[in-house]
């Protein structure tokens, strides 16, 4: 493979290591998707805590928190591949490359979204 259309590690897309501007959609998309995928994670695990001190002593309630995990990770990788692929998309045929911090802010929107339409569901069953 040659030097640009190596992904970069976890490390450098966490720590914001990279110093020179996304220019590839396989970059673009990587970084977008590994930022939406972990701070769903991150919220889903939060929010699976709480859940698990709140219910931990009833009978069916301390195993919500599973599932909660699991959808941390199930939406963002079937949803957070589609929506970081068109966002990718956008700038790469806009000609734009996207700065890393730019791939952040992308990626916990996605989370941030998904969270603000969750909620607003949940409200509008009850």
């Amino acid at each position: 493979m040659s030097k640009s259309t190596e992904l970069d590690s976890l490390q450098t897309v966490f720590w914001l290591q990279q110093t020179d501007k996304l220019n590839t959609f396989a970059k673009m998309w990587y970084h977008v998707f590994l930022w939406a995928l972990f701070s769903s994670i991150f919220v889903h695990t939060v929010a699976g805590l709480i859940a698990f001190l709140t219910l931990r002593k009833h009978k069916f309630g301390k195993f919500f928190p599973i599932a909660i995990l699991l959808m941390g990770v199930v939406t963002p990788v079937m949803s957070g591949i589609i929506s970081s692929a068109a966002i990718a998309c956008v700038y790469r045929y806009s000609s734009l490359p996207m700065q890393p911090l730019y791939a952040l802010f992308w990626g916990v929107g996605q989370t941030v979204l998904s969270a603000c339409i969750g909620f607003t569901r949940i409200l509008a069953t009850l």
